[in-house]
């Protein structure tokens, strides 16, 4: 998983230097030509996109950084950690399955949850057979981890 994720880190790195170093640079070239650049959108939204461009590389470059030092020794293998798909039953509700993802990962239609999101924070460090209360805005929910497997069981 740690893998995967760094290779999909830096496939999302190669198309934003080259979207910055490449596209941009040619958009804002364009946008100049148009005249004067205090009432020019293209040139405001190339120059946004721009600024956009560089803080989201700094970000992936800093994820990239702390994947490669994440030790997953460190990674607990009898409790909810990154890495863990937890079978869950809502009391008095449906079963679900959910995989915890570092939250730009996180994808609730693939069930991956951020371990920062309040059902991911709630699951970590919780064991099999567990009962997990998770506040939310409509009022507590309950779930019983019926189900666990670590990142090291994968």
């Amino acid at each position: 998983m740690k893998a995967e994720l760094i290779k999909r880190f830096e496939d999302d790195i190669a198309v934003l230097k080259r979207e910055l170093n490449s596209e941009l640079p040619k958009e804002i070239k364009r946008a100049r030509e148009l005249g004067d650049l205090r009432e020019n959108a293209e040139y405001q939204a190339a120059k946004e996109r721009q600024s956009f461009v560089q803080a989201r590389l700094a970000m992936l470059h800093k994820r990239v950084s702390e994947l490669s030092l994440m030790n997953l020794d460190r990674i607990p293998e009898d409790r909810a950690a990154f890495g863990s798909t937890v079978h869950l039953q809502e009391i008095g509700g449906q079963a679900v399955v959910y995989q915890l993802v570092m939250p730009e990962d996180a994808d609730p239609i693939k069930g991956w949850i951020s371990t920062a999101s309040p059902i991911g924070r709630a699951l970590v460090g919780k064991e099999e057979g567990a009962e997990v209360e998770v506040p939310t805005p409509n009022g507590t929910r309950e779930f019983e981890l019926v189900k666990l497997v670590t990142i090291h069981g994968e």
